[in-house]
């Protein structure tokens, strides 16, 4: 249910200056956290240590949003992004055996199913009369589908609709293209753009402490794995989206290596757009037995998040993972973002999450106005499609991330 808050939005700039009232209450409120070194470190936009982030795991949720908050409004005013897009979901199949995995089937096993390139595009079709610019498509690891199924499924996409978008294989699932292809993922990568590739997403990356792996999805890529493949696709001109799956076994030591270590890759790449916590749901799945992360929880990935990751530019509030009230706070603790619309997301669904499968364009603009946010319709690379505020969005297209 789509809610309220009393948070008016402004409308004289895209990223704000405070002033020094406001400046002096953030003060105020990191001093009473014990935060208040912190706090000197965001105003002087200096990078936070491994240490602070730590501390800031386990200090006051509010004192932490407060402070993400005002980085989030430096950096992008009132202005909040989604966009109008679909998932597909292409195939269930796969061989990884996470134990945190609902969505993964055998081959054979009831359920299990394969889409064919025909199948995906009619999934496109079935949206054309809404003004989609995005399909987000991930999937299992089915050991025998061909390179070439890959390849025919982005083009079948594409003749479907010419003008989409395609964000489309974790770097899970590009490594084992890659094997398909039996040949290096640089040279892989521009035959799937050219086949239409546009940018990929970030999922895949889980925690990358190498306990947690072995716990949790000991066949899987290491971290180190995954932060490499990012690196060459990065290098092949492509941007991509990072992620953390959050609330389940890791400590919160490891939560910020995970996060130091994405914004070390950026720091050379400069190829991450957004980071998006990824909720630990635990239905359905081997690791049934733990609790998933609570709403407080999942603010406060948002705001260490916002803060820990000085140099990627957007951070996103899953709209699909949480409910609908605690993804419109998160925009008032760190979250620039919502993702989008979406259609028949199955990943999450099939692990718990109660979140509508899609969601009306306008109800999701309504949505980030009661929010007191400025709705901006975005593409995929954040370029401006439609706002509430026009100006606003123009000013802040593509603004550089300033810590």
């Amino acid at each position: 249910m789509i809610q309220k808050t009393t948070h008016a939005p402004r409308s004289t700039s895209n990223a704000t200056t405070p002033s020094s009232s406001s400046i002096a209450r953030l003060r105020a409120v990191a001093e009473r956290a014990d935060l208040a070194d912190v706090a000197e470190k965001v105003l002087a936009k200096e990078r936070l240590t491994l240490d602070d982030g730590a501390r800031l795991y386990r200090a006051d949720l509010h004192a932490v949003g407060a402070l993400a908050n005002h980085v989030r409004e430096r950096l992008h005013g009132d202005l909040a992004y989604f966009n109008v897009n679909q998932h597909v979901n292409y195939t269930n199949v796969c061989n990884k055996l996470c134990r945190f995995c609902a969505f993964q089937r055998l081959p054979g096993q009831a359920g299990a199913y394969v889409m064919t390139p025909e199948d995906a595009a009619l999934k496109i079709t079935a949206q054309l009369d809404e003004p989609v610019t995005e399909v987000h498509m991930v999937a299992g690891i089915h050991p025998k589908l061909e390179y070439g199924y890959y390849l025919d499924l982005l083009r079948a996409v594409k003749k479907a609709r010419p003008s989409i978008h395609i964000k489309a294989f974790t770097m899970v699932e590009l490594d084992q293209i890659a094997k398909k292809a039996k040949k290096p993922l640089a040279e892989v990568l521009p035959e799937l753009v050219e086949a239409g590739l546009g940018s990929v997403p970030g999922g895949g990356a889980e925690v990358f402490s190498e306990r947690v792996r072995k716990l949790t999805y000991h066949l899987k890529i290491s971290g180190d794995e995954w932060l490499a493949i990012a690196r060459t696709v990065h290098r092949a001109g492509l941007k991509s989206n990072c992620t953390m799956l959050h609330g389940h076994i890791e400590t919160i030591e490891e939560r910020v290596d995970h996060l130091d270590r994405l914004r070390r890759l950026q720091d050379e790449t400069h190829g991450f757009q957004t980071y998006i916590p990824l909720s630990f749901h635990p239905d359905h799945s081997e690791m049934a037995h733990v609790p998933g992360p609570t709403a407080v929880d999942e603010l406060r990935e948002i705001a260490v998040g916002r803060l820990m990751l000085d140099n990627i530019p957007h951070i996103k509030a899953y709209w699909i993972l949480m409910d609908v009230p605690i993804a419109q706070l998160a925009l008032s603790y760190g979250a620039d973002d919502v993702d989008g619309t979406v259609v028949e997301e199955k990943i999450y669904h099939e692990a718990g999450a109660t979140t509508p499968q899609k969601v009306q364009r306008a109800e999701l603009v309504q949505w980030i106005r009661d929010a007191g946010r400025v709705p901006v319709e975005r593409d995929t690379v954040y370029n401006v499609v439609w706002s509430g505020d026009e100006s606003l969005a123009r000013a802040g297209e593509h603004a550089p991330v300033a810590g």
